[in-house]
């Protein structure tokens, strides 16, 4: 369940990639171009996997390939850990946006 991504596998997969991380996070570093900004946990650490399981149902639900990214990874290991146990075919791009970053992946500037 764990992909270490690089750039080949993010411009050229037909992964949905979703950024899990908070709005904050996102303007702090940007995200992976393409991706979706679709926050699980929020600052404090609570979450609504209803409303999240709604959105992942909006980009194709279970049947589309779906890769979770945060910022190192840990927080994404735990929510497709819970994902893959409702059936979604789903990555946890470890290392997350950190891992890109050192590897030096330029990530676009966030847009709300």
């Amino acid at each position: 369940m764990n992909v270490y991504p690089d750039k080949e596998m993010l411009e050229n997969s037909q992964m949905k990639i979703v950024d899990i991380r908070t709005p904050m996070e996102w303007k702090q570093t940007g995200v992976v171009p393409g991706s979706y900004t679709i926050m699980f946990f929020d600052e404090m650490g609570n979450y609504d996997a209803e409303a999240f399981l709604g959105a992942m149902e909006k980009l194709g639900g279970k049947e589309v390939e779906i890769g979770l990214i945060c910022r190192t990874g840990a927080r994404t290991a735990q929510v497709a850990g819970f994902m893959a146990q409702q059936g979604y075919n789903v990555k946890n791009l470890a290392g997350g946006v950190m891992k890109l970053m050192g590897e030096g992946y330029e990530l676009a500037p966030y847009k709300i």
